[in-house]
């Protein structure tokens, strides 16, 4: 189901131009993922990718790289999101960084990740922003920084990402760029398994065999808050 919410999202945020896209090529584009055919969809968003639109390049770029549609390949994949990330398509530079990142249809190159990474972070990618975060906690592509990874994490987490969540829950465990505090570990911890994460219940639970009965039960309602505030100002 991954890869058509994703397409049907994408084909939500499109802003057409009359003169480029008909309203016959809008139609085409968005029944054929609805129905499975990522085929079709592959030939219809080709030409508006060809005229320029960012998000049918994104799109193919993704059809690309997932084997979707078309035979996987990483290079057109790489073609597609670097196009779409030159015009500021905040999906695609994340993309292309995750290219970059792991050597995919390109050289890995860990500043080229970290480059497209922040410019999708710093439009408020949430994935870009864990992935950022990632790469100043390990210092690649730039220095190591534990506080400048808690502060991409900490943006992605107040988004929902459920990793992000688990990976602040560790740096609170271990002291990694904030202070050491079981209590903001196990409401992260909590709150990321509630999102899904699936290891985040085993390192809450184990957080809470450390901890008083009291502090545990102080750490519960500090996830409740957070969540009820849409993850802002949690455990302040």
């Amino acid at each position: 189901m991954k890869p058509l919410r994703s397409l049907v999202t994408a084909i939500s945020l499109l802003i057409w131009s009359v003169s480029a896209v008909t309203a016959q090529d809008w139609q085409k584009a968005y029944e054929a993922p609805l129905v499975w055919d990522f085929q079709a969809a592959s030939q219809e968003w080709r030409p508006l990718a060809e005229q320029g639109n960012a998000t049918a390049q994104y799109n193919l770029g993704f059809m690309y790289n997932n084997g979707e549609g078309v035979l996987q390949d990483y290079a057109e994949a790489v073609k597609w999101y670097r196009l779409a990330a030159e015009q500021g398509n905040a999906g695609a530079q994340k993309n292309l960084g995750l290219m970059y990142q792991i050597g995919k249809g390109v050289p890995l190159d860990d500043a080229e990740a970290v480059k497209w990474y922040r410019l999708a972070a710093e439009q408020g990618n949430a994935g870009a922003q864990k992935n950022l975060g990632v790469m100043y906690q390990i210092g690649k592509g730039v220095p190591q920084d534990d506080a400048e990874a808690v502060k991409w994490y900490r943006l992605a987490a107040e988004q929902g990402d459920a990793d992000a969540q688990y990976k602040l829950g560790v740096m609170y465990t271990n002291s990694r760029g904030v202070l050491q505090s079981n209590a903001m570990a196990h409401m992260w911890f909590n709150i990321a398994s509630a999102n899904g994460h699936d290891k985040a219940s085993t390192m809450r639970d184990y957080r809470a065999s450390l901890m008083a009965n009291a502090d545990v039960s102080k750490a519960q309602k500090m996830a409740r808050e957070c969540l009820s505030r849409n993850y802002q100002s949690c455990g302040y």
